[in-house]
């Protein structure tokens, strides 16, 4: 079993302060072995405060980063699973299902996180899957101003992913699972919920 923490549009500190208290209290050090995150942390703090909560840190750059090293996209294995990152500024429209999967097997990818539009959503198409963790402060964006504070907890343990969203609403966390297998480990885009 392995766990990966899939986050971003944080915004900090130009649209939100900080995480939300009630995240930062589950987000604790040497529980998680990877994060990705979709970008727009915007300042170095927010970069080193993920660094103490997992040594093992992808970013990709969101078009408010002060960091220009992090790549527009990102692979990277993690068990049978083969995971993409982009912040998704990139793939207009913003948030097209169709653009998002055309970008996925571009990346040749089993799952594509991206961000951008701060909402969350998770997808099975193509034979792939396609997640957005939202906003994990709840930062608003040029498409909602009504975002709730969410991030993504992959559980990822052999040909068996479960997705963890964690959601702030009305000041509790609700938690949501999606559970789906890779049917085969030879093509990297069959997947099944």
């Amino acid at each position: 079993m392995v766990l990966v923490l899939a986050l971003g549009d944080l915004h900090i500190p130009h649209r939100a302060a900080d995480l939300p208290a009630k995240f930062k209290s589950m987000l604790v050090p040497g529980k998680i072995q990877h994060i990705i995150c979709t970008g727009n942390l915007c300042i170095k703090e927010v970069h080193d405060y993920l660094k103490t909560l997992c040594p093992d840190l992808n970013i990709t750059r969101g078009e408010y980063d002060e960091e220009a090293r992090y790549p527009e996209t990102k692979t990277l294995t993690i068990g049978q699973f083969k995971l993409g990152l982009c912040h998704g500024h990139q793939v207009v429209p913003w948030g097209d299902l169709d653009s998002l999967a055309m970008l996925q097997r571009q990346l040749d990818v089993d799952i594509l996180v991206t961000g951008h539009t701060h909402q969350f959503t998770a997808y099975k198409h193509e034979g792939g899957v396609v997640i957005n963790p939202g906003s994990a402060t709840g930062a608003f964006s040029s498409i909602t101003y009504d975002v709730n504070p969410s991030f993504v907890l992959m559980d990822i343990d052999g040909l068996r992913v479960v997705v963890y969203v964690y959601e702030l609403i009305d000041g509790e966390v609700k938690v949501d699972k999606i559970d789906f297998k890779k049917t085969t480990a030879a093509h990297s885009t069959s997947c099944a919920l």
